[in-house]
């Protein structure tokens, strides 16, 4: 015989699940396949992988010790066990499995009946092994080495023999293990793998005894605090004769085998007790010791404690910290209800079972109830006998007809459904091979539901998601070995087939499921039938009528025969349970009609005349009348004098609150982050290569907001949207905005919605370019398919969301955006849903890892915080049931049987608040006849006015989901109000989702006032405007429509919700009405009235005492008193704040004398105590204040002030009240007497129906409340019943997988029919959902998140471009009046041209702090230009401005549009670009080498290239002629240098060109050619060589001039043989930045009367129209460069006076190769490059054409650029400022080198710190440095004169100028000693010679005869901070003599 595990033996290990759960997500997320694996297969189907174990573990015969679990990992680690490698066994030896190493079979299935030899002091042990999981080995171990009974007291250590050689004295237990090859994976251990004792059975056969008690493992009885059964279940007595009992067939073990490699606890199904158990056990031919037997007996009778269906009430393992016996977590029972919804699961059409009518379940007709064999009658008058309708659940095999009085039973297919479903979980494992694995028993189902059943305490429901998970676990664990075997099994050829699974045999299952019930005291009863269910059934009847299931809550009839399955039928006779469950069974609609019914027929009449019965003094009615009569003269007593005469607070006279307001749209930092999520989303989808959303293509935002038809939430959206001003900044609206236009974004879903629809679906077809966003408020509401919603013509159009937001022109319209907006999503997270999980944003946890996230200053309280409430160790629980009154409905319901419960609820309720506002009237005798929840709630309402010098009270929330009986409660508590004389005491509100609010007159007047509203006509529309109105607001309606409440809500009554449909979406809607914002800035007002209370016990007991309580921050103060702490433990809020008080309720006997009733005195009072304030006398307060305005008629009660201290956070509504008293912290003791604003600082009291309760604050095993497991939604349903539970560490995100894969929706769901074979075509690319608690403010985010999308549209049509003044135009041409072509000229004169001067000066101002150019031209002013930037300020700090993108814009990767797709590559309908890698290699001389380039070019652009025949080799790139025309063609191709520019370039040009056809180059380094190729797919790309990988801008520039050069002359020779001349090839390329985004024309219009006269306009033209202007220049082929003006807003009208200059060129240049062939481009430039080019183009002879009529825009980008290059240390990576002062060091010198090239290196400092070289020329800009062939920056305040040494160059004349330095800069050998000796120096000028290396300096000085003229020293000489072998350059510098 086994014995039980520990009671806390497992503790669910969620450590693996999470991690599995985690990967399961994961993959979901990262495949194309929506289902991924089931988690749970993964979970336990992974080989060596711990198994997590049930809530109450025991352990059985395949179980592993937990020795593994604690000592090995010594946490809950899910990493696998290190692999343990075997000794290779000895050469020759046997390494059978089963066998020893001596060849000797050690099975006890074979030796079993042989002699072994057991030596004194040892027993015969099996050991398993992992190889064999089916087979025991037989081993002799030394007993002292193994546990006594108590599993202690085993020695360390191990020894044993071999049984089967004999061999002895094994001294370690891994030698021992080697011997019999365990051949472990583990480490060996004798607790893991020494698993039974051996024992002779009466036939002297050995046999497999108990298991080894290692550590402990006997049973523990639990303590079961909720359950009615004995303390331990199923412990039998000694004395019944059990352990001598023989029983005609031996019971053998159901799963003898298990795998070695898993740990595994309490499997449900394992252990049916073993034949040992019954007769005589011998141990080892001894006796037994008789505890022995005990300890072990009936391990299998005790099985529900397997189920973790008990209370695990045992402490946890060691680890877990901070448990107490009384937490909810460890007293956790399975109270819940049976969901009717689950019957819909084995039909597929909409009409569940469940909505038909109770003759519809019985009749023949119904499909799974076909009854069979005799008819059963059901005798008459069986309601009126047993008080309730028994409901039957039909079980397994034929269930017979039921005849006679059919309409007094129910039956039920619920539990058919369940069993069937449960048969089927072996299928998941299929996919493994493991066919032959048997499903779960119908003997074994029917034991554990009876084992469940057992343990339900007598006010519990039975849950059939309870059934399906205890089935589950069963199921899997007794499997757990042949799982495993399969899976490991997989890779062999042939597996082993395990032994089969023993079976509870039909002839036990009665005996065992007699014996599990023998323990309840009569709450299941157990009927045996021997032919079929219908004696059964007939007896059951008999039973029911005798009276004799009168204490029996279920009974389970069983017909089992050996020779054919069993039959079954379980029924509920439990009054509380019957009743719970039948009306479980129907459906909402189903629901309302009953209620209706028995309104109408007057059947609650009944009800009413019972109540009058129970009054003594008479009828409530008559009481009120006299109470009327009696008051009538003066009514004006205390009771409504203090709203009628204001008290009095300040001179003035007016009595004033300052707490009052309400709270206007603001945006917290939830909501923004929120928004801004959304935002992500929607570019997320825009940017995706789909295509679904084109951003780019939009201007503007439209929206439509749709909201049930509820008229409160249609106000309240009106409401915020009218407040956000989301309108205008839309610029949808104009000022003077009118209700009626707000109206129409905002569609209530009603009759008349389609009319609205249709005007927006007509709208977004005309706006193409508008992106109308559709927001579906409160989506889980209404959705039905539009199909089902046809015929049952309820008062409320359904299937309309299905109707009109899934219409064919919503999906396809690619201009509209769905987003879902919910607090309860669950419903559209089906496995049919049409919303991607990527689409889905979820509201921020505010907490991450205990920082908080978003600093707010209000703390959200939702369903978790109101269950935290109710945790032991919390201040008074905000959730509470109501104990008195739940009894006197439950004595109602078995005195009313036919009523419906919801009818007697409503009726107590009634009673009780009626009989509650009698009490506090004076009325002291009614008492009696409420609750003292009632009685507190109306207590604080009816007193909360008076509380307020200003009347601002509490409201009261009464939820009453049924319409008709809502308006019942409404015309009585109106009528009590009325009799009492309180109608002016507070307002009584009837809440009607179809209408808007009615309020009396008078409550409309305070609104007013207190809201300072002028409008006569004004009426308050939402409950927010309700805010401080004393009132009780009736909410009507089936479920919450969105309705906010405001903050003065107090109580939130829920008592009367329909708690039979349990459904988790309709719960946690209910209690989403109480989640409120608690103002968290109020902790020093915590303080100080924690202070005032504790001090005075007396006072503890007073009714308000919780009103003083502020729950933020889950505050821990516990004032009631030790008595009552101890009872809260309960949550039975009888016992709470009210418990000691129902005597001190206000009767007609005076008040103390400490209290006044005269509203003067009180006033005083309040006076006096304030001055004494005022005056600064009292600095602390005294800890017993005199009550203050306070009119609550008690004795004893005295109230204990609360005291607020006002702070610099309070908000600026306290006004008066602060405005006499000092401003430095003084108690101001206003505000806290105000009902409203104490509720505001605390979360509203919820009252719940006990069932919810339990519901709700219990957890189940996964530490989630219960409410959490139940079905989602009533229209969706489990995919399988094999199915995790959800895990407490879930994320949102993870929750939603577990839906999406666990749920499907019904047929009456939109969504059922939303499948495809395809599964991602069935998501729609532009439907997102917004999931966040209720109440939290998703209106708000959403509304914000229009804003920033409208906002970031307009940012996408817009641009930064540099707008910035040309620079040194103060420098002026000497020859400035003379004009060389007119201003409206289209194209430059050549002639003319040729006569113009080159105007050396940069005007481009990205050069502001380059060195000015000098020539003999230029009066140079010597202005200081030394204003200049940083270089690495330049791009921050440059002008830029805003610019609308136009038509005609360059775009980067982030545009999407219709035109470009096929351009861009990316369209999904063409095929994907393949693109082909092209070898291009030329020589050029002055690189000394081969040149190899490398072209990429996609298949759409090969036609651009010429290609040889045979072998593919790309030949030239193809030019056009210069004689060409063509209006779609752009002759000359554009090279576009870039570098880490791969998102941001500006490289698509589609639009640029007006889709001409052109050829575009990309040219790129080696190492990004991957990043462009992936982003430009469909671009040319030249890759550069690696050598390039760290060069500058000059290099690109040269590549791309030098291969342009070589392809000219490739394509005239190509040509020449078609006979076409060299000279007509076209020789122009056009090279353009990356950042070019737009171009601009100027027009001139000269039509004025003289010729200066003309005006000019600027307009955005295409680049193609300008390229093809400039192509068409007259005799263009002798124009060597010509470019055009950067843009600027400031350019005046003398810039462009002149069409044409002669000057520098940049950006955007077309450049004639063919003339330009002997000026290259210096490739080791990193700046100024094309001012050093155009320099030596010009001194070349040759024209440089600037059209001063054509300009470009280029964008800021803030990426990539010339900021790609980083200067950093090369000898540590962190990265250090390095100054550019460091960059050169002197030779040989212990200088850190730096990582970046040496050129680089040069020319930033020469451009910083180049005075040092040149000092004298410092601001000297009339004695210029020479610089001989190159252009360097030496920086703002150093002007340079270039000169060009070759012969016949073009130089200004230098005869009258003096250098104040010279600079050789690599100087070739054009340069001599005779040209240096034209120019003329100052004394002391500097020279500055710049080389390769140190000996071509040498070379260079001793060549150019320096020496002569300047003065060197050896310490002169200095490098760049390079290492030798990055190749730093060298110079020397001297001074002239």
């Amino acid at each position: 015989m086994l014995s039980m595990g520990n009671s806390y033996a497992g503790q669910l290990k969620t450590t693996r699940f999470e991690e599995v759960l985690h990967n399961s997500i994961e993959a979901s997320l990262r495949s194309n396949n929506l289902v991924p694996r089931p988690i749970f297969s993964q979970l336990y189907l992974e080989a060596e992988q711990q198994l997590s174990s049930l809530e109450a573990g025991s352990r059985g015969d395949n179980e592993e010790e937990e020795e593994e679990e604690e000592e090995e990992e010594g946490s809950e680690s899910s990493s696998p066990p290190v692999s343990y490698q075997v000794k290779p066994p000895p050469e020759g030896c046997c390494t059978t499995d089963g066998f020893c190493q001596a060849g000797k079979d050690l099975r006890l299935v074979s030796i079993s009946n042989e002699h072994i030899e057991v030596p004194s002091g040892f027993l015969l042990v099996g050991a398993k092994s992992p190889n064999l999981p089916d087979h025991l080995l037989v081993c002799a171990v030394d007993k002292r080495f193994l546990p006594d009974d108590n599993g202690r007291n085993a020695l360390l250590g191990f020894s044993g023999n071999c049984v089967g050689c004999g061999k002895k004295g094994f001294c370690y237990f891994t030698e021992f293990s080697n011997h019999i090859n365990l051949k472990l994976t583990t480490q060996p251990k004798k607790q893991k793998h020494l698993k039974y004792y051996l024992v002779r059975n009466a036939q002297g056969a050995l046999t497999k005894g108990s298991v080894i008690c290692w550590k402990g493992s006997s049973f523990r009885g639990r303590q079961s605090s909720t359950s009615t059964c004995s303390s331990t279940l199923f412990q039998l007595p000694e004395s019944s004769g059990l352990s001598g009992s023989t029983s005609s067939e031996p019971l053998p073990p159901a799963n003898p085998s298990a795998p070695a490699g898993t740990q595994q606890t309490a499997a449900a199904v394992d252990h049916i007790p073993s034949t040992a158990a019954f007769s005589p056990a011998v141990y080892n031919g001894k006796e037994s010791p008789k505890q022995q037997l005990m300890k072990n007996n009936l391990s299998a009778l005790t099985r529900p404690s397997v189920l973790g269906t008990l209370t695990n009430s045992g402490p946890p393992k060691k680890r877990h910290k901070g448990w107490s016996p009384e937490s909810p977590s460890s007293t956790e029972t399975w109270n819940l209800q049976l969901n009717p919804q689950a019957s819909n699961r084995i039909k597929n059409d909409g009409g569940s079972l469940s909505s038909l009518p109770h003759s519809a379940l019985v009749g023949p007709a119904s499909s799974p109830m076909v009854g069979s064999g005799e008819p059963v009658s059901v005798p008459d008058n069986l309601l009126k006998i047993c008080k309730a309708k028994p409901v039957i659940f039909k079980g397994h095999g034929n269930f017979p007809y039921l005849c006679g009085n059919i309409n007094d039973v129910i039956v039920s297919p619920l539990l058919y459904t369940c069993y069937r479903n449960s048969q089927s979980l072996s299928r998941a494992y299929e996919q493994y091979g493991a066919s032959t694995i048997q499903p779960i028993s119908e003997e074994m189902q029917l034991l554990l539901t009876v084992y469940y059943l057992v343990q339900l305490a007598a006010d519990q429901v039975p849950l059939i998601e309870d059934l399906e998970q205890i089935f589950m676990r069963s199921w899997r664990e007794s499997h757990l070995s042949e799982i495993r075997q399969y899976q490991q099994a997989v890779p062999q050829a042939f597996p082993q087939v395990p032994s089969p699974i023993t079976p509870v045999t039909s002839a036990q299952l009665p005996w065992l499921a007699g014996l599990a019930a023998s323990s309840c005291n009569d709450s299941v009863h157990i009927i045996e039938c021997s032919y079929s269910l219908a004696e059964g059934l007939s007896e059951m009847f008999k039973l029911l009528v005798e009276g004799k299931l009168i204490k029996t809550n279920y009974v389970v009839i069983i017909c089992a025969s050996r020779n054919r399955a069993i039959d079954s039928c379980i029924v509920i006779t439990g009054k509380y349970q019957a009743r719970v469950l039948s009306e479980s069974m129907l459906s909402p609609s189903d629901y309302q009609k009953e209620v209706n019914y028995q309104l109408v027929t007057g059947k609650v009449e009944t009800l009413g005349s019972f109540f009058s019965t129970l009054c003594p003094e008479g009828d409530i009615d008559l009481l009120l009348e006299k109470f009327y009569q009696e008051n009538q003269g003066h009514i004006s007593s205390s009771l409504s004098a203090s709203v009628n005469k204001p008290t009095a607070v300040n001179a003035a006279g007016t009595a004033v609150c300052t707490s009052y307001e309400i709270e206007r749209h603001q945006i917290r930092p939830f909501q923004l982050a929120v928004a801004q999520k959304l935002l992500s989303h929607i570019c997320s989808i825009a940017d995706s290569s789909t295509q679904n959303l084109d951003l780019g293509s939009f201007e503007k935002i439209d929206f439509l907001i749709c909201v049930p038809p509820s008229e409160v939430t249609y106000q309240q959206t009106l409401f915020h949207l009218w407040h956000s001003g989301i309108l205008l900044e839309l610029g949808l609206e104009k000022e003077h905005l009118t209700k009626q236009r707000v109206e129409q974004y905002v569609m209530k879903l009603d009759a008349e919605a389609q009319i609205k629809f249709k005007i927006f679906l007509q709208n977004s077809m005309q706006n193409p370019h508008t992106l109308f966003v559709l927001i579906h408020d409160h989506a889980h509401w209404d959705l039905m398919s539009a199909m089902h919603s046809l015929y049952p013509q309820t008062e409320l159009p359904s299937g309309l969301v299905d109707r009109l937001l899934n219409c064919r022109e919503v999906k396809e319209a690619p201009n509209i955006v769905t987003l879902h907006v919910t607090s309860f999503p669950y419903a559209l997270q089906t496995q049919h849903t049409h919303i991607s999980p990527y689409n889905e944003i979820h509201w921020p946890s505010s907490y991450s890892n205990g920082v908080d996230l978003y600093h707010e200053n209000k703390k959200y309280f939702g369903l978790s915080e109101f269950i935290e409430s109710t945790l032991s160790g919390h201040s008074i629980p905000l959730l509470r049931y109501d104990s008195s009154f739940e009894a006197m409905v439950m004595a109602l319901g078995k005195r009313f049987p036919r009523l419906h419960s919801a009818v007697i609820r409503t009726f107590v309720l009634i009673q009780h608040y009626s009989a509650a506002m009698m009490a506090v009237c004076g009325l002291s005798q009614m008492k009696n006849y409420t609750s003292v929840e009632t009685l507190e709630i109306t207590q604080n309402l009816i007193n909360s006015s008076r509380q307020c010098p200003s009347g601002h009270g509490l409201m009261v929330v009464l939820r009453i989901p049924c319409i008709p009986l809502a308006a019942v409660a409404y015309e009585r508590l109106y009528n009590v109000r009325e009799r009492l004389a309180l109608e002016d005491n507070f307002e009584i509100i009837l809440g009607n989702p179809n209408s808007g609010i009615t309020i009396g007159k008078h409550f409309v007047e305070q609104l007013k006032i207190w809201q300072k509203i002028e409008d006569v006509d004004w009426r308050p529309q939402t409950y927010l405007e309700l805010e401080g109105l004393p009132c009780i607001l009736i909410f009507s309606g089936m479920d919450p429509q969105g309705e906010s409440l405001p903050r003065s809500l107090r109580y939130c009554d829920l008592r009367l919700i329909n708690s039979s449909s349990l459904v988790r979406t309709s719960l946690e809607q209910e209690l989403g009405l109480a989640a409120y914002f608690v103002s968290s800035e109020i902790h020093t007002e915590k303080a100080v009235v924690n202070d005032v209370l504790e001090s005075d016990p007396e006072k503890l007991s007073s009714t308000d005492n919780e009103d003083e309580e502020i729950v933020t921050e889950g505050s821990t103060s516990e004032k009631r008193s030790p008595m009552k702490r101890e009872r809260s433990r309960s949550h039975d809020s009888a016992s709470s704040s009210l418990s000691s008080k129902a005597s001190t309720v206000c009767t007609e006997s005076s008040p103390p004398q400490a209290l006044s009733n005269s509203t003067e005195e009180t006033t005083n009072n309040y006076e006096r105590q304030k001055q004494k304030v005022d005056k600064g006398a009292q600095t602390t307060i005294s800890k017993h204040l005199p009550p203050v305005t306070e009119q609550l008629d008690m004795k004893q009660n005295i109230k204990s002030t609360q005291v607020s201290i006002t702070s610099s956070s309070s908000p600026p509504f306290s006004s008066s009240s602060s405005s006499s008293a000092p401003t430095h912290n003084s108690f101001i003791l206003q505000t806290s007497q105000c009902s409203m604003t104490k509720a505001s600082k605390q979360p509203p009291i919820v009252f719940l129906p006990k069932l919810v309760y339990d519901i709700i604050t219990s957890t189940d095993s996964s530490g989630l409340p219960k409410s959490s497991s139940l079905l989602p939604y009533h229209s969706v349903m489990w995919a399988s019943s094999f199915r995790p539970l959800m895990s407490k560490m879930m994320t949102c995100t993870e929750q939603s997988l577990y839906y999406r894969q666990w749920t499907v929706p019904k047929p009456i769901h939109m969504d059922y029919n939303n499948r495809s074979e395809g599964r991602m075509d069935t998501f729609h690319p532009r439907r997102l959902l917004l999931s966040g608690p209720p109440q939290i403010g998703k209106t708000g985010a959403y509304l914000q998140f229009l804003s920033i999308l409208s906002r970031m549209l307009i940012r996408l049509t817009e641009v930064d471009v540099y707008d910035e003044e040309e620079i040194n135009i103060n420098i002026k041409e000497e020859e400035s009046d003379q004009y060389y072509h007119q201003p409206g000229d289209m194209w430059p004169d050549l002639e003319s041209f040729k006569k113009m001067p080159f105007d050396y000066t940069i005007h481009d101002p990205k050069y502001e702090d380059a060195s000015l150019i000098c020539s003999k031209l230029q009066t140079i002013n010597s202005e200081d230009k030394s204003k200049g930037r940083r270089q690495e300020d330049m791009y921050t700090c440059r002008q830029t401005t805003r610019m609308r993108l136009s038509k005609y814009a360059a775009y980067n990767t982030y545009h999407h549009c219709e035109q470009c797709h096929q351009y861009m590559g990316f369209n999904p309908r063409y095929q994907i670009y393949e693109s082909t890698l092209h070898a291009f290699a030329f020589s050029y001389s002055m690189l000394g080498e081969e040149i190899q380039l490398h072209f990429i070019i996609p298949k759409s652009k090969e036609h651009h290239f010429v290609f040889s025949q045979p072998g593919r080799q790309l030949e030239s790139m193809r030019l056009p002629l210069v004689t060409d025309k063509s209006e779609d063609y752009i002759k000359s191709p554009t090279f576009t240098p870039t570098t880490g520019r791969h998102e941001h370039g500006l490289f698509n040009l589609y639009h640029a060109m007006d889709g001409a056809s052109h050829l575009h180059v990309l040219v790129v380094k080696e190492y990004e050619m991957a990043i462009y190729k992936k982003y430009w797919p469909n671009h040319i790309m030249l890759v550069l060589p690696s050598i390039f990988n760290s060069a500058g801008v000059g290099a690109a520039h040269f590549l791309i001039k030098e291969l342009s050069y070589h392809n000219l002359e490739l394509e005239r020779n190509r040509q020449e043989e078609l006979g076409i001349k060299p000279q007509d090839i076209w020789p122009f390329i056009v090279i353009s930045d990356d950042s070019c985004v737009m171009w601009n024309a100027v027009e001139v219009d000269c039509s004025g009367d003289r010729k200066s006269d003309y005006t000019w306009t600027e307009r955005n033209v295409s680049l193609k129209q300008i390229l093809q202007h400039i192509e068409a220049t007259p005799n263009v082929t002798h124009y060597a460069l010509i470019g055009m003006r950067k843009w600027s807003s400031k350019t005046s009208s003398a810039e462009i006076k002149e069409p044409f200059s002669c000057c520098h060129v940049h950006d955007f240049i077309m450049l004639n190769v063919d003339l330009t062939q002997n000026v290259q481009y210096n490739q080791n430039r990193f700046t100024c490059d094309d001012v050093d080019f155009n320099l030596r183009v010009h001194s070349a002879g040759l024209l440089i054409c600037r059209f001063n009529h054509f300009n470009v825009m280029k964008k800021q980008i803030a990426v990539g650029g010339q900021r790609s290059f980083h200067i950093k240390s090369k000898v540590s990576d962190t990265p250090v400022s390095i100054s550019p002062a460091q960059y050169i060091c002197a030779p040989d010198s212990k200088h850190t080198f730096l990582a970046a090239p040496a050129q680089l290196l040069l020319e930033k400092y020469l451009q910083y710190h180049s005075h040092r070289f040149f000092p004298l020329s410092l601001k000297n800009y009339s004695h210029p440095v020479l610089s001989v062939d190159c252009y360097l920056n030496l920086g703002p305040q150093i002007a340079v004169c270039y000169v060009s040494s070759r012969p016949h160059s073009l130089n200004i004349s230098s005869s009258g100028l003096t250098f104040s330095g010279l600079l050789l800069y690599l100087c070739d050998s054009f340069v001599v000693a005779s040209f240096l000796k034209k120019f003329h120096f100052l004394k002391g000028a500097t020279l500055c010679v710049i080389c390769q290396d140190r000996n071509s300096l040498r070379q260079t000085v001793v060549r150019l005869e320096l020496e002569d003229e300047w003065q060197f020293r050896l310490r002169d000489e200095f490098q760049t901070a390079n290492a030798k072998e990055d190749r730093p350059l060298f110079f020397l510098t001297g001074r002239h003599i």
